[in-house]
């Protein structure tokens, strides 16, 4: 039983195979690599690195007002960024290489041209020191003294291109600030004046005070109109009282008590009572129509008139005046003047209640305005404040930049100078020989692959499993296929094959034989093979041999066996079984020859049916 394979296994013995078959252009691809390896590096120069150290700070001391933040403080842009890296990329720009092949007057060695600035800045390493702001700037070069004054003169050519950078952000900064100087101090004018216009419109000096009086006057007009409240609701039942025990409305009672008190009235009622008493009087003596009795009625009559008359005179209408309301008893008179003290007093006290209301209701609405007014108010001073700060803050700004854009202070120092190396960094011979070796391998196994890959012949029982789809019936060794001549020695007739199931039966081909003919007999076990063809693509692949030795295996076990040799263009069956071949199935096929007399017989079970030439058809 064959084991089990999966599609992710990975198929070493395939791919040793591969480096078996390819070994030679391998191992040359390996040793060509790693010669040329050693040769470079036998070649290589002797190069001499030197060193030295910035010190990074941040000057404090100096603000900027939104233009880059401060004066030679580093920052970095988000959580992960260094700005010491950025400082390392601006050290290595061209503009500083080229400063320094200027002032150091460097020359390539072949053109004798000043030297590319690009190489300088290839060869210089720019390195940050983990948990510091210290940068260290190497360079190597053949020479130590060229070595030590690049490194000096690139750092130098730094701090002065950071210093002139700086005063540039200030320049830029001083000039944005004195143009926005004029509008923010127009813009803190505007606030103001719409502060004061504000102000006018509304007739507000403080609103907040303004406001808190209004509550508190509003408090006390509440506190009185209460107290004013409980005061009228006393004097209107006194009222009410005073006019049910004087039985008059207070209207009457008004003119009741001003015509008692009146001393024309009192005097004409004082004769209109003597007269009508006397007119009793007489009217016991004498008759009706008697001259006395008409002249004292006259009397009343004139009297009453007169009484009616002064009495609309003071009322000021010209209602007629029941003598009973003039002639009021003294309890009487002190009910009606207290019911008309009562009524004025009730009077006196709703025109204080409707005063009191209404100034309450002119402070209301004045109240109502105010949320309005504070938010308008707010929103102004908020306006102002702000403009107050902008301003102040340009004023600020711009006293520090003129002072920033004078100064010469940047944001790195020199901590440690460069200085010429002693010996030479240790050299990558032995690391480039190694390299070599290891890229030699790398090829040459990608070339092995890459051969494999574009040859499409099969050279696995793997791969032709993979390739037909058909069962395994036997593996036969390919190196006992020819009986091959000596080296060096010329043979005519083509290569014979050997049958090695007669000369060698217990071999190790003579039972690969034996194995392919038992597993033929598996192919079909309810039905009993007739023919068998043994075929190739192409020639010289071991037909000849196979299709011989199983016939002689399957021959062996006692079957009888007709060997036909089919190849007209390469026989070779004669030649195995020393056959002549004058007759074959070439003439069997024309009809020159019958089968019988070309058949060969070989032994009781094996028969030979040699093939003939194409050439010799006629």
């Amino acid at each position: 039983m064959e084991p089990k394979e999966y599609e992710g296994d990975i198929d070493f013995q395939k791919y040793w195979l591969i480096l078996k078959r390819r070994w030679l252009l391998a191992t040359v691809a390996c040793v060509g690599i790693t010669s040329l390896s050693a040769v470079f590096a036998l070649l290589e120069q002797p190069v001499y690195e030197s060193s030295g150290k910035l010190l990074f700070e941040s000057d404090r001391s100096t603000a900027l007002a939104g233009v880059e933040g401060r004066v030679g403080e580093l920052e970095a842009l988000t959580l992960g960024d260094n700005p010491l890296q950025t400082q390392a990329e601006i050290l290595k720009t061209t503009e500083i290489a080229e400063k320094t092949i200027s002032a150091l007057n460097l020359k390539d060695d072949e053109t004798g041209k000043p030297l590319d600035p690009r190489i300088l800045v290839e060869g210089l390493d720019v390195e940050t020191i983990t948990g510091t702001d210290v940068m260290t700037v190497s360079y190597g070069s053949p020479e130590p003294e060229v070595a030590a004054e690049v490194v000096n003169q690139v750092m130098a050519a730094f701090l002065e291109q950071n210093i002139l950078t700086n005063r540039a952000k200030a320049a830029a900064a001083r000039k944005y600030i004195e143009q926005e100087l004029p509008e923010s101090r127009a813009a803190v004018q505007a606030a103001e004046n719409a502060i004061r216009q504000f102000k006018e419109q509304n007739r507000i000096v403080v609103l907040e005070e303004e406001a808190s009086t209004f509550v508190q006057i509003q408090g006390d007009l509440d506190r009185e109109i209460t107290v004013l409240k409980a005061d009228l609701e006393d004097v209107i039942a006194q009222a009410a009282e005073l006019r049910r025990q004087v039985g008059t409305s207070s209207e009457q009672a008004v003119d009741s008590s001003a015509l008692s008190e009146a001393p024309g009235i009192q005097e004409v009622l004082v004769q209109l009572q003597e007269t009508q008493s006397l007119l009793t009087v007489e009217r016991t003596r004498y008759q009706p129509n008697h001259p006395a009795i008409i002249n004292l009625e006259q009397q009343v009559t004139a009297l009453n008139d007169l009484l009616q008359e002064r009495a609309a005179d003071i009322l000021g209408n010209t209602s007629s005046v029941s003598t009973g309301d003039l002639q009021m008893g003294e309890l009487r008179q002190q009910l009606t003047a207290n019911l008309v003290q009562t009524e004025v007093q009730r009077l006196g006290l709703s025109q204080r209640m409707q005063e009191l209301s209404a100034a309450r209701e002119v402070f209301q609405q004045r109240s109502d305005v105010f949320p309005i007014l504070e938010k308008e108010g707010r929103e102004l001073d908020r306006q102002l404040l702000a403009a107050n700060t902008a301003y102040e803050t340009l004023l600020t700004r711009l006293q520090e930049t003129q002072v920033a854009e004078n100064q010469n202070i940047g944001n790195a120092r020199i901590i440690e100078a460069a200085m010429r190396p002693m010996d030479p960094v240790g050299s990558n011979s032995k690391l480039l020989v190694v390299a070599g070796g290891f890229v030699g391998i790398l090829v040459g196994i990608s070339l092995a692959f890459l051969l494999d890959l574009m040859d499409s012949s099969v050279k696995t029982v793997k791969e032709a499993k993979e390739i037909f789809g058909y069962p395994l019936l036997g593996l036969i060794p390919i190196s006992t296929l020819r009986e091959r001549s000596p080296i060096g020695t010329f043979k005519s007739e083509p290569d014979v094959p050997i049958v090695r199931v007669q000369d060698a039966p217990r071999s190790a081909v003579g039972k690969a034989y034996q194995m392919l003919q038992a597993n033929l007999k598996c192919v079909s076990p309810d039905k009993q093979l007739k023919s068998v063809v043994i075929s190739s693509s192409v020639p010289r692949e071991g037909k000849s041999e196979v299709s011989a030795n199983l016939a002689a295996s399957m021959a062996q076990v006692g079957r009888k066996i007709l060997l036909v040799d089919a190849d007209l263009q390469n026989s070779m069956q004669h030649h195995i079984w020393n056959l002549t071949n004058v007759v074959g199935l070439s003439h069997v096929i024309v009809g020159q020859a019958k089968l019988d007399e070309a058949i060969h017989t070989i032994n009781p079970y094996l028969s030979v049916l040699p093939g003939e030439l194409c050439r010799q058809i006629q």
